[in-house]
């Protein structure tokens, strides 16, 4: 009988399952939340943060690149904090992140701008981004692997799409701060002190959500695993481990996450920015649509978390990815039509949401002793390549190549996702590549 047989009998969700899923997606919600507020601020930022003499294109670029610098340090901070988290345990690690997220986001709402400091202020701005990414790079693959590890093994699917869901609802709490504090506030006063704000906000909740999560339990089942093995844990990293014995799992969770980084940082993040600059869109429109498009997001990640507890892995992945990467190329399309813009931009959330069911491949196919640092380096190395890489290419092609180049981008990756969910279902639904703790 496996460990988690063995620690979680029940087959339904109880009261301690609610109340764990409940402060993880909350911490979760207002951790995101920081690291993500910037790019809805990006071009007042570009504006406050580089001389007023450099040409917007490059200023939006640099600004990008900054926001990018979060992402490409991520793996460090995740195989740090995940290798500690393996050896001592997930709350700890867990409670850790968001208070390294909390204050930096706190920080940035108070920093000086180039007018004051001069190059001293885009040089903070990056140290700013670079603590927050350390702290995003342990909380998301410790949040998953931490309720995974709490629910009954015919609920993980549930669990991760929720979590995914929470995770997803600190972007709408980007978008809906951005949305009040561009409707209430004139531009004057947005380039004074509104920026600020949203940083200042979410600094504060971060601190609160760390609070409450002090309140969580460690997982049962890491407790059973590290009475048994933890003299062996200490004598060899877990991330060697997981390059050397656990590599094609390893290269599948990469793969998702491309899928995954292309659907949330271009649709959810930067098609905002890219409907004013290259489709003539209001500001409040594009907002308004994303907050459509962010609701669908989070209704679908839990509805694909639910799916992969029903149906096989393989399945989900291929239909779902199928179906978003039709529903993003209607959307792109539609484009020229303003008046589509409120139906297809949900919709587009709608087939984006099957990123909720990555989660669950990834915590499935790592066993406990070595889980946080499979998912924590699979996901953050990928996470920095892509994530690093998106916004400035993006950028770029969105202003030299094509004002279709997001879609092109987007859309392929989704085909992309469709085929791995077809490999697993020749390869016997995965089973071969699902660790047996968990399985």
């Amino acid at each position: 009988m496996s460990n988690s047989e063995t620690l979680s009998p029940s087959t339904s969700l109880n009261n301690q399952d609610y109340k764990t899923l409940a402060l993880s997606a909350l911490g979760g919600a207002l951790e995101f939340y920081d690291f993500i507020i910037f790019v809805f601020f990006s071009m007042t930022i570009s504006h406050l943060f580089f001389p007023n003499d450099m040409p917007a294109w490059l200023s939006q670029v640099q600004t990008f690149g900054i926001f990018a610098a979060g992402y490409l340090i991520r793996p460090f901070g995740g195989i740090v904090m995940a290798h500690f988290g393996d050896l001592f345990g997930r709350k700890r690690m867990f409670t850790l992140s968001i208070l390294l997220m909390a204050l930096p986001t706190l920080f940035i709402g108070c920093l000086p701008t180039y007018s004051a400091i001069g190059i001293f202020a885009p040089l903070l701005l990056l140290v700013m981004r670079l603590c927050q990414g350390l702290a995003v790079g342990g909380e998301v693959p410790g949040a998953w692997t931490f309720v995974a590890e709490h629910v009954p093994k015919n609920k993980i699917g549930l669990a991760c799409g929720i979590l995914t869901s929470g995770l997803s609802l600190g972007i709408l709490l980007g978008s809906l701060v951005s949305t009040v504090i561009n409707k209430n506030v004139t531009p004057q006063q947005m380039i004074d002190w509104g920026w600020r704000l949203p940083f200042i906000i979410g600094g504060i909740f971060g601190l609160i959500a760390m609070y409450l999560r002090r309140w969580l339990k460690e997982t049962p089942i890491f407790l059973a695993i590290q009475k048994r093995k933890q003299q062996e844990l200490s004598k060899k990293l877990p991330v060697v481990t997981v390059i050397t014995q656990y590599l094609p799992q390893t290269i599948l969770s990469m793969l998702l996450t491309w899928v995954l980084s292309a659907g949330i940082m271009v649709i959810m993040l930067m098609t905002p920015i890219l409907l004013q600059k290259q489709f003539g869109f209001s500001a409040l429109d594009a907002l308004q649509g994303n907050i459509l498009a962010i609701i669908g997001l989070i209704i679908s990640c839990t509805f694909y978390g639910m799916m992969m507890d029903r149906f096989a892995m393989g399945k989900v992945l291929a239909i779902g990815c199928g179906i978003a990467a039709i529903m993003i190329a209607i959307f792109y399309l539609s484009l020229s039509n303003p008046y589509l813009l409120f139906i297809t931009y949900p919709l587009a959330g709608l087939g984006v949401g099957v990123v909720g069911s990555f989660a669950y491949f990834m915590v499935k196919v790592f066993p406990t002793e070595i889980r946080y640092s499979g998912v924590s380096f699979s996901f953050n190395m990928a996470y920095a390549i892509a994530g690093g890489l998106t916004p400035l290419l993006i950028s770029l092609f969105d202003d030299f190549v094509s004002k279709m180049a997001p879609a092109f981008y987007v859309v392929t990756l989704f085909v992309l996702g469709a085929f791995i969910g077809l490999f697993l279902l020749i390869n016997n639904n995965s089973q071969r590549y699902v660790a047996k703790d968990i399985s």
